[in-house]
């Protein structure tokens, strides 16, 4: 039987999250979905009068062109998915997961590899594109939040679904706050950061890049970092799941980072030398998501939370100059559930155990 559900997503996405106008070029990226999702997406990219185009990933299949991965095939398929995305004015991106470790056993270096081909492609994607990134629950989903099938179904729905423009104004108040903000420390629960974000801009996020949605993101100057973080959300990288990562900044630099797996977690780190460095500062707000599940484009937007990225800027955006291949979103949670935890700006008490103070804040509080 077919979900209603997914008709009302996909003109969310082509209506809201990514504004399509006639006669643009819009690509759906799909990933391990039912055939209903891009159907649905196509029909509602037609009735707004855009032009459709459609790739259809398998992730057993990307596993094994990723396991011998070659230069020269990569250099190939670099150059014609930049052609490709290049006569695209918007990129929908639908992602399903039967098993989210599935890439666990590419080795590093090719890994490494595929994603510095790809990484041009990417940056036209997010800088010259209007697009929008989404999961799709899969029963395997479900298993990693602890949750019945039925049950994370109607959780995702609701998350997906949030009336965002109802955030915007709050949205825009913190992202301005940000944006004027100097100095940022952060304490609690095992951590004691101090950070600048001098000269950089924020960017509110209400439903137009990722669903879920719910953060407001920046990045600090990056040889600004100083002190201890200790992240309480587990994370997954590169098909590799890890938990309680402590990360030791000098000079904006990561002298020295534990977890339950250490030495993978290095490995990771010494991709490049930008990946010792962070990209990213982020506060993630959505009032729906409350739970880690080793999924980022949740687990970042999580009630609050922040969270702190080594590795690539988003380039042009909130951009600090930090280059790498690595870009690994991790999450703190300050709830009292999870420990509590502050933020300053300026040395002015900005969120506490996850509520923000402020009265024009207000509404992002969960």
């Amino acid at each position: 039987m077919h979900d209603p559900r997914i008709d009302k997503l996909a003109r969310q996405l082509v209506r809201y999250s990514t504004s399509i106008k006639r006669g643009e070029n819009v690509l759906i990226d799909a990933y391990d979905v039912p055939e209903s999702v891009p159907i649905a997406l196509i029909r509602a990219v037609r009735a707004v009068g855009g032009h459709p185009f459609v790739n259809l990933h398998d992730a057993r299949v990307s596993r094994e062109l990723l396991i011998g991965a070659k230069d020269e095939q990569y250099d190939v398929l670099s150059s014609y998915s930049m052609a490709q995305m290049r006569k695209m004015q918007a990129f929908i991106a639908i992602r399903g997961s039967h098993n989210i470790t599935e890439s666990a056993d590419v080795p590093p270096a090719k890994m490494a590899l595929a994603m510095k081909k790809m990484r041009a492609v990417q940056n036209y994607r997010v800088n010259k594109t209007r697009w929008c990134v989404l999961r799709w629950p899969h029963p395997a989903m479900a298993q990693q939040a602890g949750m019945s099938t039925e049950a994370f179904e109607d959780f995702f729905f609701k998350v997906c679904l949030l009336n965002y423009r109802k955030l915007v104004p709050a949205m825009k108040k913190l992202e301005t706050l940000m944006t004027k903000t100097k100095e940022v420390h952060i304490k609690g629960n095992g951590s004691d950061l101090r950070f600048s974000m001098k000269g950089l801009k924020a960017i509110a996020c209400g439903g137009t890049h990722n669903i879920p949605d719910g953060e407001c993101f920046s990045a600090p100057v990056k040889n600004s970092v100083e002190g201890v973080i200790r992240y309480n959300a587990p994370t997954i990288y590169q098909g590799i799941a890890f938990d309680s990562i402590e990360l030791t900044f000098e000079k904006g630099k990561i002298i020295k980072a534990s977890a339950n797996n250490t030495k993978a977690l290095n490995k990771i780190l010494d991709s490049d030398p930008g990946a010792r460095y962070v990209g990213e500062f982020a506060i993630g707000f959505n009032p729906q998501i409350k739970e880690p599940m080793r999924d980022i484009l949740f687990d970042e937007k999580i009630a609050g939370s922040f969270h702190f990225t080594p590795g690539q800027a988003y380039e042009g955006i909130a951009d600090n100059g930090n280059r790498s291949q690595v870009h690994w979103d991790m999450v703190c949670i300050q709830r009292p559930d999870y420990g509590g935890g502050e933020i300053l700006f300026d040395g002015k008490l900005i969120r506490k155990n996850g509520k923000f103070l402020p009265k024009n804040l207000a509404a992002l509080n969960y």
